[in-house]
């Protein structure tokens, strides 16, 4: 399995670069996917809301009316979660959401995805290549070069490259990241992947 290397202009170099059938030519797993895709999005979770609880209310605590004999609920006081502006029953709390996954299953995750964009032929490998001044127009006419600049992209770098992360990070469908950083869900998100060769050796490393 063979992938054609493109310039920063967009254009075809003639050389090509060989794909591990063991990273991108696996048979997806889809449950480890959405297990991974989960653990990801939970982490992105802030898990701070809250709401008062009794004890937290600023009411009175005297007691409203006698315990026996009104008909009604035995509510005690003015902070009883069962009165207009009282108290939350059973709010929510602060919470950790973060959910634990084995190292094998997050990289059969990301085996299985990029399988999958392969399979889709969404996945491009251009030279690495870094700008002499941020310019987005530059990076746009890659794109545009590409036929890809109305769709979703996941640029992964193969090391921090200032000038050409300048250039892609206004752009509002494209997002940026280093080879040591894919993950699963931006794997997925994107539509296409453009992938530095230096980076594309990186990931052939890391997931064999």
């Amino acid at each position: 399995m063979e992938l054609e290397v493109y310039n920063k202009e967009g254009e075809k170099t003639g050389r090509t670069v060989q794909l591990n059938k063991d990273v991108f030519g696996i048979e997806p797993n889809d449950h480890v996917i959405w297990l991974d895709v989960k653990r990801i999005r939970n982490a992105a979770r802030q898990g701070t809301h809250k709401t008062k609880d009794r004890s937290e209310m600023s009411y009175s605590t005297k007691k409203l009316f006698k315990q026996k004999g009104t008909g009604g609920a035995r509510r005690g006081d003015r902070n009883s979660g069962v009165l207009y502006h009282g108290a939350r029953i059973h709010g929510p709390r602060p919470r950790n959401y973060d959910i634990k996954l084995n190292k094998k299953v997050r990289s059969l995750a990301r085996k299985s995805a990029l399988s999958y964009k392969i399979k889709e032929q969404a996945i491009i490998v251009i030279e690495n290549f870094d700008y002499e001044t941020p310019k987005t127009k530059q990076f746009l006419a890659l794109l545009k070069a590409l036929n890809t600049e109305t769709k979703k992209n996941l640029l992964v770098l193969d090391e921090p490259r200032v000038n050409t992360f300048l250039s892609a990070r206004n752009l509002p469908n494209v997002a940026i990241t280093q080879s040591t950083d894919v993950n699963t869900y931006d794997v997925l998100n994107a539509n296409h992947l453009i992938i530095m060769e230096g980076a594309f050796e990186k990931l052939n490393s890391i997931l064999s």
